[in-house]
């Protein structure tokens, strides 16, 4: 069986580097490729994931950070889950040690992502988005106008489900222009979460701030729980 995130134990550059294989990157070639995508990750941020077992960089002799493509893909899967499905960390390294496992374990809510998803976190076009989602432009615009989706050079999986249940809204007769509110109600769970993380954000430390992060996820899952209870209530008293 696979060693899990969390046992696993960095080695060193040079072992982790084989003749022939790609160079491995510092943390600020890391950023480079994933603040594009991630653009609320920092070097604390980055520092703090390993300290929670869940990526183990190789280090150099003098004990500098050193990612291999491996890594990168890891990290790109690690922030997609907490950004796109609001999942906190404690989940996210239970769905890793899995795959460290072998196993094809599914994420919470029914996705179900085998083993390949590490290399398969996807960075889709305008003209890809559309493909996929089978939306038409106008769609797309009237969403960005309504806020229901940000403007993006590239997007990701989760601006794809949002546009394939735009399109399903569509043909219930519900534009985007009818959701303006639910950006308002995203702002206001925002202010209920800025407001619990007060005390730390008070620190100026970068754990602090790692920490703050991580606990912003997790509020935000609580929230999505009690969202998705009230609207089912709300059905369940439609239909009666």
């Amino acid at each position: 069986m696979a060693a899990s995130a969390a046992q696993a134990r960095p080695v060193s550059a040079a072992k982790a580097q084989s003749p022939g294989s790609a160079p491995l990157l510092s943390i600020g070639q890391v950023l480079a490729r994933l603040t594009p995508e991630f653009a609320d990750l920092t070097p604390s941020k980055l520092r703090f994931l390993e300290e929670q077992g869940l990526v183990s960089p190789a280090r150099t002799e003098s004990g500098y950070r050193k990612f291999c493509t491996g890594d990168v893909d890891r990290l790109r899967l690690i922030l997609s889950m907490q950004r796109d499905h609001y999942l906190p960390l404690k989940v996210i390294r239970s769905y890793l040690d899995d795959l460290d496992a072998g196993l094809s374990p599914v994420l919470p809510g029914g996705t179900t992502p085998g083993p390949s998803m590490l290399g398969t976190v996807r960075r889709l076009s305008r003209e890809d988005l559309l493909r996929e989602a089978g939306a038409s432009a106008t769609l797309l615009h009237d969403a960005v106008s309504a806020s229901i989706i940000l403007p993006a050079d590239y997007y990701g999986d989760g601006a794809l489900n949002v546009l394939r249940a735009l399109v399903e809204l569509q043909r219930s007769g519900i534009e985007p222009r009818h959701l303006r509110g639910f950006r308002g109600a995203a702002e206001r769970e925002l202010g209920l979460i800025e407001s619990a993380l007060v005390p730390l954000a008070r620190r100026k430390d970068a754990s602090s701030r790692a920490k703050a992060a991580e606990m912003a996820v997790e509020i935000a899952g609580q929230l999505e729980v009690i969202r998705g209870s009230l609207i089912r209530s709300a059905l369940g008293r439609l239909t009666k």
